[in-house]
């Protein structure tokens, strides 16, 4: 039994380590398709502000407000595309500025603000890496031996619990 712990111990260490180094690139990942899609949206929204300088000294709001206000319900509908798209920027343009930071605050991000189809599409098409910088080398090493601890604790926990129910058994 010692031999199968010591083995099984330094296995979940290895993988614990590896798992963790993987982390980072997982978010750098979620990061870029963030601001692929930010790219995107404010693409679209291009247009609608060319027309809102010409037509309303740039206020790309009155414009909006102009198409809610109309009674033409294709224009109307057009007014709540446009405000979805300034929506969904700011929404992207404030979860990429705040992945622009050092790897703590993204996972504090992260772990409060995930994107669900975001973090979705990122993993369809994860491609694990481990990032050698020292933040996420120090970052591995220490979630990847908590991860080992949490084990050791299980495993004498278990083996305590084992030692005492066959106590009372003979």
């Amino acid at each position: 039994m010692p031999a199968l712990r010591g083995l099984l111990d330094r296995f979940i260490l290895v993988v614990g380590v590896v798992a963790a180094g993987c982390i980072p690139s997982f978010i750098v990942q979620y990061r870029q398709r963030m601001g692929g899609m930010l790219d995107q949206v404010l693409r679209d929204l291009a247009p609608f502000q060319e027309i809102a300088n010409r037509n309303h000294g740039g206020n790309l709001g009155e414009l909006i407000r102009r198409h809610l206000a109309s009674s033409d319900t294709t224009f109307h509908a057009e007014g709540a595309a446009i405000q979805a798209m300034v929506d969904a920027s700011v929404r992207l343009r404030t979860g990429y500025d705040a992945l622009n930071t050092d790897l703590l605050h993204q996972l504090a991000y992260l772990s409060t603000q995930l994107d669900p189809g975001i973090a979705r599409a990122t993993w369809a098409i994860y491609a694990p890496s481990f990032t050698l910088t020292a933040e996420s080398v120090i970052f591995s090493a220490v979630l990847g031996v908590a991860i080992w601890l949490v084990f050791l604790v299980l495993w004498f926990a278990c083996a305590r619990t084992g030692r005492a129910v066959l106590g009372r058994q003979s």
